[in-house]
Parts: structure tokens; sequence; C-alpha cells
């Protein structure tokens, strides 16, 4: 043991006042270098961050991007809700249609990959979009077989493609014994049947005479879509440039409508902010509409933005003036005062097709009203994408959408002589979505979410223990010196 008085001696007691002056400081200079550093990498860290995904979200080969872009990474359902008609006579005759919801019915969709794809010089990518659709009967109420009452789709579309011809078109629906409603199955509403009213019409007028809500389908494909594949501007990844040839559409008349805007919903630009609009362009809707956002929250680890369809996109133009061109016939729409309904003749061949959310969310009181057994909700009927905000990647989606049939009376045809009005008559509305799957999440969250969790705790580790150590160092030393004055 050292003896007290050698402690006690001035010697000893200057050179360990100055041992422990100099930790001190050199704890202070160590403390506050890491915080500094922890400082310096959070823009290095975004650096890296931007680094990697500027290189990951390119679609070419080889990247992340690319493997999720060609084939979903998680399964694509469709499911479909038929719209039952329980009283048709009464309708015929001016009463007030009740329609049932019947569904889901499910298919598998997008499961095959994107065919035809070509990288081309200009940084962009050409591809079709194959139409699959497999029956799911377990996740079905019933099998394709099911039969329901709904409208006679080609019966209720022909006046209003061919008015010049009414009488004519009366005496084929008689030839026919048809009527306003039928009774089909679910696999003949979805894909097609034979139509003996089509069938009785000259193949001058009419040749195919199959018809179906989605027919065809099954054996087809969308495109050519030609999207930016990133590689020179990462702020254009995925954004379609042109559909079918064409750089814009020819259904609305005017430029703005007519764009075509944003990407296919699979995805996004990276670094996605939630105070702007996220585009996307629908070959379906024939336009180019918005989510804006919702929330955020977390799905399986993954932190996610979601951007909904607001009631604005579907507005009438007196509400948002910028729907101006979609509204293409001032009395259906009531001199453009009518919401929630997409005239989508001109992109069908004139065939009397309004689209809609389903259960009419959105859509004007009128509309709604003129029919029984439709019950709206936002949270059952909205369209929503859930983005990854870093890299843009679309992780849960709904997409829902109600087929409408226009019809409305005429005293040339019988079946329609008698009708209470105008109808914009709903025959199903459906529900794509698609989930990230466990095996998926785990991979993002491996490859993409960890990485950069891990910099943001060496970021905050950092600057909290160099702050802590230069703060206990610099106090104690300022401790020490005022003592050192007093004595």
């Amino acid at each position: 043991m050292i003896p007290q008085h050698c402690l006690d001696s001035p010697l000893q007691q200057n050179t360990m006042c100055c041992n422990a002056k100099c930790w001190l400081i050199a704890g202070s200079v160590i403390g506050g270098l890491l915080a500094i550093l922890g400082g310096i990498l959070f823009p290095v860290g975004d650096i890296i961050i931007k680094g990697e995904i500027d290189k990951e979200a390119v679609i070419e080969e080889g990247t992340i991007a690319y493997d999720n872009w060609v084939v979903p990474g998680s399964p694509v359902y469709r499911q479909f809700w038929i719209f039952n008609v329980s009283n048709p006579d009464e309708v015929l005759t001016g009463g007030k249609p009740k329609l049932q919801q019947k569904g889901p019915y499910t298919y598998l969709v997008r499961h095959v990959p994107k065919s035809n794809v070509i990288q081309n010089n200009n940084n962009t990518v050409t591809f079709y979009q194959p139409n699959e659709a497999i029956f799911q009967r377990d996740k079905s109420i019933g099998p394709e077989e099911d039969m329901y009452t709904i409208l006679n789709l080609a019966v209720a579309a022909a006046p209003n493609m061919f008015p010049e011809i009414l009488r004519l078109l009366n005496i084929f629906i008689r030839q026919s014994n048809s009527s306003l409603f039928q009774t089909r199955s679910v696999r003949e509403i979805l894909w097609g049947y034979t139509d003996p009213f089509l069938e009785q019409i000259p193949d001058s007028i009419i040749a195919d005479k199959k018809t179906g809500v989605f027919y065809p389908y099954n054996g087809t494909a969308d495109g050519p879509y030609v999207v930016n594949n990133g590689k020179d501007d990462i702020s254009k990844v995925a954004l379609i440039t042109r559909y079918k040839g064409q750089s814009t559409l020819s259904f609305w008349q005017d430029d703005y409508c007519d764009m075509i805007n944003g990407t296919d919903a699979a995805s996004f630009p990276p670094f996605v902010d939630k105070k702007l609009r996220l585009y996307f362009f629908s070959s379906e809707i024939c336009r180019s509409i918005y989510g804006e956002f919702e929330k955020e929250y977390t799905l399986k680890g993954i932190k996610l933005y979601r951007f909904m369809v607001p009631d604005t996109a579907l507005a009438s133009p007196y509400d948002n003036p910028d729907n101006h061109c979609y509204c293409t016939d001032k009395i259906i729409s009531r001199n453009c005062n009518a919401a929630g309904v997409l005239d989508l003749r001109a992109c069908h061949d004139q065939k009397p097709i309004f689209l809609s959310l389903p259960h009419f969310l959105f859509a004007s009181d009128f509309i709604l009203e003129s029919l029984d057994g439709l019950n709206r909700n936002v949270e059952e009927h909205k369209t929503f994408v859930d983005v990854e905000p870093t890299t843009g990647f679309t992780m849960h989606f709904a997409k829902r959408l109600q087929v409408n049939i226009f019809f409305n009376r005429t005293s040339e045809i019988d079946i329609l002589a008698n009708l209470q009005s105008e109808f914009v008559f709903p025959v199903l509305w459906l529900n794509e979505t698609a989930m990230i799957g466990d095996d998926s999440a785990n991979t993002f969250k491996s490859s993409v979410t960890t990485p950069m969790n891990a910099l943001k705790i060496v970021q905050i580790l950092f600057i909290c223990l160099g702050g802590v150590i230069f703060l206990a160092c610099s106090i104690t030393l300022s401790v020490k010196s005022c003592r050192g004055k007093k004595v």
C-alpha cells in the first residue's frame, strides 16, 4: 500500500491531476468526434442509401425491381360480386330494381410474367401484360356454375349503340325470345356466352355473337406498354411513356384528360413524398387517375404509405373543374353535375359502359336512389395502394371497380317502354388485390429495410454515445477546474 505521506506530496498530486485532466480532455475530444461522425453519417448514409436504391430500382435484369416487375412477387386475385336482380318482372312494368350482392367468386390473375419484354436504346422497356384468370374454388362462395338473374348485356346495350334501328332491334329481341334480364352462370357472365339476341342481328351490324363483361379476356394481352427503366433518371422509373404505340389517349378529346400519367401502380419512382399525389394509368378505366395520402402504417414489419383514390378524382366538373373533359354527355350527367360515374363509351366501341366505385361510392345520390339493395361503405369499397416510400415498391393494393350499363325508357322497344326512367345499372363489382407474402416481406427486409435501419442505429448510437462522453468529460473537467481555482 502506498503510504499516505507519499500521496500527499505535491509532486504526486500534480502528476495525478495532470493525468486526470488529460484523460478528461481526451474524452471530450473523442466524444465530440463521435458525435460529429454520427452527424456526418446522416448525409453520407442518405447518399449510400440513395446510391443503392438508384441501382436496385432500375428495371433491368439482376435488380430487385426487375424481379418483382416481370412477375408479381405475391399472387394477385380478382374477386367478383354479381348483382342478382330479384324482381325482374316488376322492373319491366316500372318498378324499382331490387339487387342482391352475390360473391365473392375469386380468380388468380397477373400470375404469368410480362411478355415480349424488350430493353430499348432510349432507356425504356416495352412489354405486354398477358391476361389469364384461374378460378379459385376455395376462395369463392360457390362454383362457376352458380346461376344468377342479371341484366341482359346485349339487349340493354344495343339501343344506345344503334339508335337509328330501334324498331328493327325490337324485332330481333322478339325473335330471340330475349328480355331485359336473363339467368346466366358466373362463368358466362364474366367470360362470355353466345347470345341468342346477337345471333339474330346481321353480321354486317355485329359480327361477333358472343358477349360477357370481360369477353374476351383469357389468352389476350394488354399493351404494348413502354415505360422508363430509370437508368438515366431514377425519378422516372416505371412511368408509362406510350400505350399501344401512342403517347396520349384519344378518348376524351382533351389534352389534360388524354394524358397517360404515372405508372401501372405495380411500383412507383423511389422516395415517395406523401404530400404529393401518386398518379397511375389503368387501361380498364381508359384514363389516368391518382391517389392521395391517407395514412402511414406498418405491414409485416415494413413501413408503408397508403394512397387512396379520393372523391375529387370522380367528382363532377362543378366540384372539380379538372374533370370537365370526363363529362361527355350532358343529359346522363344532368348537365355535368353528376359525380361518381365515368362514361366509357368512347373507348369501348360505343357500348354504354359506365364505370364507378362499388355501390356507387362517391357518386351522386340520385344514381344510388334509383335502385334498392346497395349500401356504399368507404372502407369496403375504396381503391388504394400501399407503397414502401423509400423504394416506391407497391406492397399491398385493392383496385375496386363496378361495371354498370346505361339504358333508358323508349317506346320503340317493348321491353323498355314501361321502365321507371333511365338507369346506370350495376352488373357486378370487382376487387383486384394483392399483399406481399411473408417470404417476400422477409427478403425485402433483409436486403433493404434491415441495412437501412442498421445504418440509422449506428448514426444515432454515435451521436448519443459521443454526446454523453463529451458532456460527462466536459462537465467533470469544468468542476475540477472550479475546485482548483477555489483552492
